[in-house]
């Protein structure tokens, strides 16, 4: 590592090949706390590149944990993080208004085993995968992210190492480099994909402005009133002070309870992911799916049977 390190400090990047074998090794326990959080270092202080950020994800697949779900065209939410913006939980909201309108979703953030997890997909329509449990590489450096206590390479790679590898991907992130990386990285993967980007800085569509929309089909803007109807306030979108006040919230949406600005931009990020799939001929179509998936209590239901899986 001191080789590798000083060659790093010396402002040299990683090929594809070199940033897949030090990770591998990272994993395989090859390395001490203080070189490893050396090594992460580095990236705080410059820009990842794509071959190193390419290699990164090739190692934490190769060493994944293999899941089959029984499905063929699934499909994950997910934002990057990083925005700041402490809204509610809008992206895992969408997840299960889109679970209700038909579309298997599935996301990371359960512990359960495959057995399990494939009866949640057949029976509620969505699961979700806990990073850490499938990603051995990730148990290795856990601890070293947590003391560090700022996002890290880690961060970016989420997005992109669904042990699943889901057939669709929405993703928010919270500024234009990162939906550029995205971009290079999904294109090269061969994926259908979406990238949001809300224009004053949040990692998902808020409608609190213009959303930039970048797909393997090429790149638009679109209006809030385009997208849900109506513009909204960024305090409309407060994920409230503590966990039992954010589990109320999320409670009251899923219930068909919330209020027409939390409606309308759950329901906006919900149907950009159903026409991510290319079953909808247009947004619009794909919006009213998601309406009725929450207006008929289809979304809550996939929620209450998730739960009663557990």
């Amino acid at each position: 590592m001191k080789k590798l390190l000083q060659y790093l400090f010396e402002h040299k990047t990683l090929t594809r090949e070199q940033a897949r074998e030090v990770l591998v090794e990272i994993s395989e326990g090859r390395y001490n706390d203080h070189e490893i959080t050396s090594f992460v270092t580095v990236f705080l202080m410059r820009s990842i590149t794509i071959e190193e950020l390419m290699g990164f994800r090739d190692a934490l697949l190769s060493l994944a944990v293999k899941v089959n779900l029984g499905v063929d065209d699934a499909l994950d939410i997910v934002g990057t993080g990083g925005d700041g913006k402490d809204t509610f939980n809008i992206s895992t909201l969408a997840c299960f208004i889109v679970a209700g309108a038909g579309q298997t979703v599935v996301k990371h953030g359960n512990k359960n085993e495959e057995a399990l997890l494939a009866k949640e997909v057949k029976e509620a329509g969505i699961c979700f995968l806990h990073a850490p449990l499938f990603h051995p590489a990730l148990k290795t450096v856990g601890p070293i992210r947590r003391n560090i206590g700022v996002r890290t390479f880690f961060n970016m790679l989420g997005p992109i190492v669904n042990p699943a590898q889901p057939k669709f991907q929405l993703i928010g992130v919270y500024n234009l480099e990162m939906a550029r990386i995205y971009n290079y990285v999904l294109q090269s993967i061969g994926k259908d994909f979406t990238l949001i980007h809300s224009l004053d800085g949040y990692d998902e569509i808020a409608l609190t402005t213009d959303t930039k929309v970048i797909t393997n089909k090429g790149e638009y803007i679109m209006t809030p009133y385009q997208l849900g109807k109506k513009k909204v306030f960024s305090q409309e979108l407060h994920g409230g002070k503590t966990v039992e006040e954010a589990a109320a919230i999320f409670k009251n949406i899923i219930q068909g309870k919330g209020s027409w600005s939390q409606n309308a931009v759950v329901l906006s990020n919900a149907a950009m992911a159903l026409f991510v799939t290319g079953k909808y001929e247009s947004y619009e179509l794909a919006f009213q799916a998601a309406v009725n998936s929450l207006e008929s209590g289809a979304a809550n239901k996939c929620l209450e049977k998730l739960i009663s899986l557990q």
